[in-house]
């Protein structure tokens, strides 16, 4: 039996990651109290009835906060049983989180009279930060929308029962901020600029001709080099130790060329290692 928790702050998608789980073929529950999870463990591990072999639970700050701390126990004793139990928490900014609440006019669950927006998203981050700390997997959705954020829930919770693991790739633009919740980031800005030509200015690193721009200069193919010699290396260690999931952010100054070539060569690397890739460019429309 395989179970995943969905957490985190409200507004950073949990209800979208839910559907779309369920739309995997999970069976779905919302809001689940947490005092009940123990009694779900427990029918999930002797229950031989196909129609709950996926099954995952929404539990977030609608909880009370004792009982949102005793959520790592409950994790571990549904894991003793037997239970493939899985957590993953979505988080965002501050600002972004505001913004959403502001389109939706929803209420938070943590607002009162005497609190506003603001302070009640710092009483959830504190009520929650528990259960962030021992996620497997958490998703920062600040800078994802409704489809990106469907496309990866379905990349990383699909059910692939591949060894391999599971690889997000993306490049970003340091002037526009650095991405959050990443396992390595790397710094291009230090290769020559096709910004500076004419002529590539206004192409991407998607485009034959910034591609040959790039791979003319040796400080380029001399990084792209070392960065697959160093995943090449090190994936399999990551992989040895249990690790799902894993990613990669590679910035230049805009996120226009440099790090979009670089991301690239990434991706065609890892798929030829028989990875799963995903590849955002954040700074492309």
């Amino acid at each position: 039996m395989k179970l995943v928790i969905v957490s985190g702050l409200s507004g950073s998608g949990k209800s979208i990651a839910l559907r779309t789980l369920e739309d995997l073929g999970h069976y779905c529950i919302d809001n689940l109290p947490v005092f009940l999870l123990k009694d779900l463990a427990a029918g999930l591990s002797t229950t031989s009835d196909a129609f709950f072999a996926d099954t995952a639970v929404g539990i977030d700050a609608r909880n009370k906060e004792e009982d949102l701390h005793s959520l790592p126990g409950l994790i571990e004793s549904s894991r003793a049983k037997g239970i493939d139990c899985r957590l993953v928490f979505l988080e965002a900014d501050n600002e972004t989180l505001i913004k959403r609440f502001s389109e939706t006019r929803r209420k938070h669950p943590c607002t009162r009279s005497d609190r506003p927006l603001a302070e009640a998203l710092l009483v959830e981050r504190n009520m929650l930060e528990p259960i962030r700390r021992v996620a497997d997997l958490r998703i920062n959705t600040t800078h994802t929308n409704v489809h990106e954020l469907r496309d990866l829930v379905r990349e990383r919770m699909g059910g692939d029962t591949s060894p391999k693991t599971s690889i997000l790739v993306q490049s970003f633009g340091f002037k526009h901020g650095m991405p959050q919740d990443v396992d390595f980031v790397f710094d291009v800005r230090c290769l020559p600029n096709p910004h500076w030509e004419a002529a590539l200015r206004p192409l991407t690193g998607l485009d034959q001709q910034v591609v040959d721009f790039l791979e003319g200069c040796p400080d380029v193919l001399r990084m792209r080099d070392d960065l697959l010699a160093f995943f090449k290396r090190w994936i399999p260690a990551f992989e040895t130790d249990g690790r799902s999931y894993l990613t990669i952010a590679v910035g230049c100054t805009g996120g226009q060329h440099r790090s979009v070539y670089m991301v690239e060569s990434l991706r065609r690397h890892f798929e030829q290692c028989g990875h799963k890739v995903m590849v955002r460019h954040r700074e492309l429309p």
